[in-house]
């Protein structure tokens, strides 16, 4: 053994694990395929398998996600030009 990692892709994980979901050839029988080790494929596969519902699952809770961090920011700056407005009518003698 040359004791140096090997790094493969994610793409590369994400065919060996397409092709083990499939079903239609052995893990063993992949591994040789794609030159990894067979527990390696099983991995990935089950990697695949539990990320696969967050795909469908996330897109409403990241929108939701994304427009409360705009509403924070927007809200921050309204607060920071109002401070600011009542700082200028303070030194301009408008305040009331």
């Amino acid at each position: 053994m040359s004791g140096v990692r090997r790094r493969h892709s994610g793409e590369f994980k994400a065919k060996v694990a397409l092709e083990a979901m499939k079903g239609q050839r052995t893990v063993n029988e992949i591994a040789a395929a794609f030159g990894v080790h067979p527990v390696q494929v099983t991995q990935w596969k089950k990697q695949a398998v539990e990320e696969l519902a967050g795909v469908f699952g996330d897109r409403r809770s990241r929108e939701a996600r994304s427009i409360e961090e705009e509403r924070a920011r927007l809200f921050q700056q309204i607060g920071q030009l109002k401070v600011e407005l009542d700082w200028i009518k303070k030194k301009s003698g408008l305040a009331t």
